[in-house]
């Protein structure tokens, strides 16, 4: 008949209305601690302190857009040297990323001390990045935690490298692999809008390079900013856990055991 209907049918409004209805937001896992923070979440965390703290962070950018725009109207050499002595600019972006991710103040000696630090690691880097990048970040990874070591704890020359030295070698696979990630990520990030900006704002090539760096690059120093407390809290926690206890391992020859000293090799009874 027209009037009846299959058991197993909906009708259209029932089937609208399922369509309608909101369905249940699943909430995000909480984030990791630092000692156990993977290198996407570190990228993560990099770009929340950015939007956190935005005005700051954009001002970070400023000595890199700097240092970029006087280096690409030169040659590949008159670079390399621009880029060693721009260490005194971006040596400052990298010291008050640092200030803001830890909340370490500026107006310290401690401050002074980390810049210098700073310097030194630095200038290295454009000659060991021309052979290829991964030296250069190699390079970084093993000595560029000095400079908030210096800061935050407030060590001297010497004792903030070998306090660097101990915090990259507590994971130096997580610290070399994040600044890997996050220089790939801000690589990637100012290719897209620097061909944005060149296209549709009708800039310059120079001047669309230099917005770019000026607004992807702060996220390098926050993320390395943060590879501090991630490696701080990891060699904490290698250093608090408990020595592990010898496995129990009885001696197959004690004298005073009773019965015989291998039972796994004792004859078996015959049928």
């Amino acid at each position: 008949m027209a009037g009846t209907q299959k058991p197993g049918a909906q009708k259209p409004g029932a089937r609208k209305a399922r369509a309608r209805r909101p369905r249940a937001t699943r909430e995000l896992p909480p984030p990791l601690p630092p000692a156990q923070r993977t290198v996407g979440q570190l990228v993560g965390e990099a770009i929340r302190v950015y939007g956190r703290s935005f005005w700051r962070s954009l001002a970070l950018g400023v000595p890199v857009a700097v240092v970029n725009g006087i280096a690409w109207g030169l040659s590949r050499e008159s670079a390399l040297v621009t880029a060693s002595a721009g260490a005194l600019l971006v040596t400052l972006s990298y010291v008050a990323a640092c200030s803001i991710v830890t909340g370490a103040p500026l107006r310290t000696r401690k401050t002074l001390v980390a810049y210098l630090i700073g310097v030194l690691v630095f200038i290295p880097f454009p000659f060991l990045a021309t052979v290829f990048v991964l030296p250069g970040l190699a390079w970084l990874a093993l000595f560029g935690l000095a400079v908030p070591a210096a800061l935050v704890e407030g060590l001297g020359f010497r004792n903030a490298f070998v306090r660097g030295f101990r915090l990259a070698k507590a994971d130096y696979v997580h610290v070399l692999g994040g600044l890997a990630t996050l220089a790939l990520v801000v690589f990637l990030t100012q290719a897209v809008l620097f061909f944005v900006l060149r296209e549709y704002a009708e800039n310059t090539r120079i001047a669309a390079a230099t917005l770019a760096s000026l607004v992807v690059s702060p996220l390098l120093f926050l993320g390395t900013g943060l590879l501090y407390g991630d490696q701080a809290a990891r060699l904490g926690s290698a250093g608090e856990r408990p020595k592990e206890r010898d496995a129990h391992v009885p001696d197959a020859h004690h004298p005073d055991r009773e019965g015989s000293p291998d039972n796994s090799r004792q004859p078996r009874p015959t049928a």
